[in-house]
């Protein structure tokens, strides 16, 4: 499964699903907003742990459906880790060496990262992207932007499920079975997407015209629970954090 198929799938199984947007936007810009702002040690360290008891507490993610949907940034967050902590200086030709002030800011780079990757995960796997559309809508964005983030959402999947039938159709003929064969394989499957997309794309345009279409396709959406408590609890726990972590930096 990939990754963006895991993490929307996280999104509609979530109990928090049925929270309203609002509270959960707060709890995960506040915790995103403390990992940026506050100390790596101990602000971003909390925040991760924070995030993570979150994610698998309440939210319901699972150790393994977590690790699914974090690992591509886990990856992209190393890149950036490596090219911070290692040093390059040409003085008599290529030399590459780790510095003890590299390896601090490295370190520093990857806990306030990960933290606030964690800190949009509290958000993004509790909010289906239908769900945070609406919320768009109703914080008065343009009604024309939010149609065309929707419609790529929804063709960005599509596409994804006619790749992943593509390829198994492809292994099913042993289309991957020599180098050769599966380059061969791999041109075809890009040139049958480009066609099934263009297709796709076109039936929808004439769908939509069909229909009407002017402006936007409001849809009907369910009572969110919106609650006083969260809130309030959610800005004590950030307003902790932050007072522990800065009484932590002056104590020491």
């Amino acid at each position: 499964m990939s990754h963006g198929l895991t993490l929307d799938h996280a999104a509609w199984s979530s109990p928090w699903r049925a929270r309203s947007v609002r509270d959960k936007g707060l709890l995960s810009g506040g915790l995103l907003l403390s990992a940026i702002t506050l100390p790596p040690i101990p602000g971003g360290a909390a925040v991760a742990v924070a995030s993570l008891v979150l994610l698998l507490g309440p939210i319901r993610v699972g150790w393994a459906r977590l690790g699914r949907i974090m690992w591509l940034p886990v990856v992209s967050i190393l890149v950036g880790v490596a090219t911070v902590a290692v040093s390059v200086s040409w003085d008599a030709g290529l030399r590459l060496q780790v510095t003890p002030v590299g390896l601090d800011q490295a370190t520093q780079l990857a806990v306030r990262a990960v933290a606030a990757t964690l800190a949009m995960f509290t958000l993004a796997c509790s909010t289906p992207m239908i769900d945070l559309l609406s919320s768009l809508r109703r914080a008065r964005i343009p009604d024309p932007l939010i149609e065309i983030a929707s419609l790529i959402y929804r063709f960005s999947f599509g596409l994804l499920e006619s790749a992943g039938a593509v390829h198994q159709a492809q292994e099913a003929r042993l289309g991957y079975a020599t180098r050769s064969a599966a380059m061969r394989s791999a041109s075809m499957g890009v040139a049958v997407l480009f066609l099934r997309s263009w297709d796709r794309a076109r039936r929808l345009e004439a769908g939509l015209a069909g229909r009407g279409y002017e402006d936007a396709l409001r849809t009907l959406e369910p009572a969110r629970l919106r609650s006083t408590g969260f809130l309030v609890t959610s800005v004590a726990a950030l307003a902790l954090l932050a007072a522990g972590s800065v009484g932590w930096v002056v104590l020491r």
